[in-house]
């Protein structure tokens, strides 16, 4: 097992029974006034991108209820011009990825798509919702953790390191308008593969 793999199993299943309040998709909708602090105070732009991750299920109920994320967004993308990718990572996990300059569209099409998971039945599946930033060189995340019901930032560097003197100052900026996670122990990385974002 990998890196990766030891760390999304920690993120998807270990800290279920620890988890510190349940999650809920409506929290989704605190970035939509926390992005603005990040261009703002921050000087962090939206790169346009976020993304859905959760563990897939073999089952016919499962693929009913993604079918249907899929067949919304698609028919929505003609009204809000929100596209969305479909992926499997290389270690077996599915990604809803999002691509809309306006970042609200973004936190309704998550919302939306997590939401959806969740009133199926399958909201032990979502493991992780990403909202991408970046300024100049540097690409910094937004994670809410399903499994612990709340935010924290990451933002890596390169070579499976992170800039955890920006979490930090990410942290005490964006702490008040999002549930930040306490315990940095629960602040999971999601290394991208070479230059790309963690969904590859």
């Amino acid at each position: 097992m990998g890196v990766l793999d030891a760390i999304r199993q920690i993120l998807g299943l270990s800290a279920e029974t620890d988890a510190s309040r349940d999650a809920d998709p409506e929290d989704l909708f605190g970035m939509s006034t926390a992005y603005l602090t990040m261009e703002a105070e921050l000087d962090f732009e939206p790169t346009g991108d976020a993304a859905l991750c959760f563990a897939n299920v073999d089952s016919t109920a499962f693929r009913r209820a993604r079918t249907e994320v899929e067949t919304i967004l698609d028919v929505g993308s003609d009204e809000t011009g929100t596209t969305a990718d479909f992926i499997e990572d290389s270690h077996g996990y599915h990604w809803v990825v999002l691509h809309d300059t306006d970042f609200e569209n973004l936190v309704t099409s998550i919302h939306f798509a997590a939401d959806t998971l969740v009133e199926e039945g399958f909201g032990s599946r979502l493991l992780a919702a990403l909202f991408a930033f970046e300024r100049e060189t540097t690409a910094a995340y937004w994670v809410y953790s399903f499994r612990r019901g709340s935010y924290y930032p990451f933002v890596p560097t390169g070579n499976s390191e992170r800039d955890q003197r920006l979490e930090f100052k990410l942290e005490t900026m964006l702490d008040g308008e999002l549930e930040v996670e306490a315990d940095t122990a629960y602040w999971y990385p999601m290394w991208p593969e070479g230059d790309r974002h963690p969904w590859g």
